[in-house]
């Protein structure tokens, strides 16, 4: 079992920052993947940034640039670096881990980017 935990969420004005955080507890010794995503309301959940145990990262294509998704394996953590927030950005953020067939969600944290 992987726990999770998201944190970093809030209100922020277009063009403004946020980095979500999600610290991961539990067999995380065997993750190999991890990443965020977003659920907007009536959208489905998309997948934005993820990051693998060798540190590769992959992008969504309407984030490059924007957001830098990076890993603490120290403290378990990982983060997603969010700039230049667009109305659109505004979602449900998810961390999602991978454990060989095994998926794990965090609960969500809300980013809500003004106009």
């Amino acid at each position: 079992q992987v726990q999770l935990v998201e944190s970093g969420g809030g209100l922020v004005q277009a063009g403004g920052s946020l980095r979500l955080s999600c610290a991961a507890s539990g067999s995380i010794f065997r993750v190999n993947f991890m990443g965020w995503y977003r659920q907007a309301p009536g959208k489905q959940r998309e997948l934005v940034a993820s990051i693998t145990s060798g540190g590769s990262t992959n992008y969504a294509d309407s984030v490059k640039g924007r957001f830098t998704c990076s890993r603490d394996n120290a403290k378990n953590t990982v983060y997603l670096q969010m700039n230049n927030l667009k109305p659109e950005d505004t979602a449900v953020y998810y961390c999602n881990a991978k454990n060989g067939a095994a998926t794990y969600w965090g609960q969500g944290t809300q980013v809500t980017v003004s106009s």
